[in-house]
């Protein structure tokens, strides 16, 4: 042998078997379906699991959350420069040759021994007003609809990062044998802005930690039930025999690619037992359909989802994502929040008070908001008395949280008294994923992912978590 020959032999030796310990290592965390990236918790978490509801299109924090006499003293006066601040406008209003303030048509009152601030349109939400924590300061770059949902759901503006819910389950894995760790719901027969799948992908981890999508009637999982003609036991021989063919191509060295593919098709036929049983919302007793309202029955409105969503809580599910749109109202805000109120806040109050009755909600966090917010000032032509819109505002706006280690009975942060600017403890959408992360016991410096040359994680090189939040 001779020294090229001998050289190459050693280094392919000794990389053989580097490269077969690494591929074997995520391949059996792949084939298992349980082990995440991370040995265990970075500090003792309060959460052990998220469900948030995504309200998209922005809703109005100044009609719903943030109230503001001072519009009703000043409707129909401009906006005065001084508080724009030479802020860019969208589009749709930035042409306007006036921009003139317009006070909420709601009503707004105190409510519980926090004294929180609510619309008349969320008597729901006020009932439990003393279980929330209001962040009114929440603020962002985009200022308009795509970016601002991908910078939502994924720490980036541009769509290809991987998602909350892709994060969470790459770092920690699958709490349950049958089910995914990750599961999306969507609100049925809704308008508005198109909701994309990379909302809830995987970008660039693996495909294994991407959502899986569960749909309203028929088969919750798309392929899931077995064609017609076609017994279970009849596919559990061909994924047996799927099985011996991919591991007969390892040739003594697994590949993680094929152990995530034999790990999946494992996972949807065990699905296909487990999820029509979650689905099933018959089993539930009349007094909790009542509870979370009318459409509860009817599967795949906002009400059924956040009943869903509880079943998917208890049974293991870590990151469950509920998206519920129409909520962009840039004209008819009188109807079209009337309206998007009526289908969310009892389902939304109803699935908080569910898992506090329970003994869950002190380990599930529960989020609520939207993108952005709305402008204080009317889109289009001003008529006072008469119906109107609100522009997209990213400089303040309102979401809350409930259990999972944040502090109930809560309002974070104050907007100025015009509701445009921040005046204190701003959050920026980079602070609210570390304090996500934080509750669910991750240091969100500390959980990446190598891709491209470089190390990249939910918050970027961004965040920092909202200390005076947590309980």
């Amino acid at each position: 042998m001779n020294r090229r020959d001998w050289l190459g032999s050693f280094g392919m030796g000794f990389g053989g078997l580097a490269l077969a310990a690494l591929l074997g290592r995520e391949g059996r965390a792949a084939a298992e379906g349980a082990g995440g990236l991370l040995d265990g918790f970075h500090h003792p978490p309060k959460a052990k699991r998220v469900i948030y509801l995504f309200q998209s299109g922005g809703p109005s924090q100044l009609d719903l959350y943030d109230h503001k006499p001072l519009l009703a003293q000043q409707d129909g006066q401009q906006l005065p420069e001084s508080v724009r601040g030479g802020q860019r406008l969208t589009g749709m209003s930035g042409n306007q040759s006036s921009i003139p303030l317009a006070a909420s048509p709601y009503k707004f009152a105190r409510h519980g021994e926090s004294g929180a601030w609510l619309s008349e349109l969320l008597p729901h939400t006020a009932s439990i007003a003393d279980r929330l924590c209001f962040v009114r300061t929440m603020h962002t770059e985009s200022i308009n609809h795509g970016p601002g949902v991908t910078f939502m759901q994924s720490g980036s503006q541009i769509p290809g990062r991987p998602s909350i819910g892709a994060w969470l389950d790459y770092g920690l894995g699958n709490a349950h044998e049958d089910l995914p760790s990750f599961v999306v719901l969507i609100t049925k027969n809704k308008g508005g802005q198109p909701l994309m799948s990379h909302l809830w992908g995987a970008g660039f981890l693996p495909t294994k930690h991407q959502a899986v999508r569960f749909r309203s009637g028929g088969d919750p999982v798309l392929y899931l039930g077995n064609p017609a003609g076609v017994s279970r036991e009849s596919r559990r021989a061909v994924l047996d025999g799927l099985r011996q063919l991919h591991e007969h191509q390892f040739a003594g060295t697994p590949d993680a690619e094929i152990a995530a593919r034999i790990a999946n098709y494992e996972m949807a036929f065990r699905m296909q037992a487990s999820v029509p049983e979650v689905a099933d919302l018959s089993a539930e007793p009349a007094s909790v359909l009542e509870m979370y309202g009318p459409d509860a029955k009817d599967p795949g409105t906002f009400a059924a989802n956040c009943l869903l969503a509880r079943r998917l809580a208890e049974r293991g599910v870590r990151f469950i994502q509920l998206y519920h749109q129409d909520w962009d109202h840039h004209g008819g805000i009188k109807g079209g929040l009337r309206r998007e109120c009526q289908q969310t806040d009892q389902p939304a109050a109803a699935l908080v008070k569910d898992l506090a009755a329970r003994g869950m909600l002190d380990d599930t966090l529960v989020v609520w908001g939207g993108e952005f917010g709305r402008t204080n000032y009317c889109q289009g032509l001003y008529k006072p008395g008469g119906d109107f819109g609100r522009d997209h505002h990213p400089r303040c706006f309102t979401i809350w949280m409930a259990g999972g280690g944040v502090k109930p009975g809560t309002t974070y942060g104050e907007t100025c008294e015009y509701g445009y600017n921040i005046v204190k403890d701003g959050v920026h959408v980079h602070d609210f994923h570390a304090t996500m992360l934080h509750l669910l016991g991750i240091d969100h410096e500390r959980l990446t992912y190598k891709f491209q040359g470089r190390r990249y994680r939910l918050t970027d090189v961004h965040g920092k978590i909202v200390k005076g939040i947590l309980a």
